[in-house]
């Protein structure tokens, strides 16, 4: 018997519901840019509470609607050959890395820096709940950054990959 662990990354991509259709329009560089302004987003609408109270819960709802849509907002794009585009065909193959192996390096990046992001979580947390600036701005730094970087590692992983599976080289135009 083998004993499955719990993936944080394909568990997101299960979340999203991503199909091949969503994925082809993730890749669109408006939508990899304007994902950015989720957090920042989610962080005034948790914020909100100070001013609008119990509306604030509308406004979360508004953000995660915005954050499920996004990678479906957008249409696929002309070229991916742009940074967006190739950062998340690389999130794509680190995710099919069960299926074909990935450079163990590229996968000790991908979770230092997912944990970068992680630990970020916690003053950002702290600062929402005790309204400290301060630690909002230090957690978002933390989380964008470490996603950021995450996102360029990704398109590293891509180029080293894309001549390993026709599926891979196939997705750039």
């Amino acid at each position: 018997m083998t004993s499955q662990r719990w993936d944080i990354f394909k568990a997101s991509e299960r979340f999203m519901a991503m199909d091949e259709a969503a994925w082809a329009r993730h890749a669109n560089p408006l939508s990899v840019y304007s994902r950015f302004s989720i957090l920042p987003l989610m962080s005034l609408a948790i914020w909100s509470r100070v001013w609008i109270g119990w509306w604030a819960v509308a406004a979360v709802a508004l953000v995660v609607l915005w954050t499920w849509w996004n990678p479906r907002a957008f249409g696929p794009p002309a070229s991916t050959r742009g940074w967006a585009s190739l950062g998340t065909f690389g999130e794509r193959v680190f995710l099919n890395r069960d299926t074909l192996p990935v450079p163990h390096h590229h996968v000790v990046w991908a979770k230092l820096l997912t944990g970068v992001s992680a630990v970020g979580i916690v003053p950002w947390i702290y600062g929402l709940w005790a309204l400290d600036l301060s630690a909002v701005l230090l957690g978002l730094a933390l989380i964008i950054g470490g996603k950021t970087w995450f996102v360029d590692r990704m398109v590293w992983l891509y180029q080293d990959m894309k001549d390993q599976d026709p599926t891979y080289a196939n997705w750039l135009r």
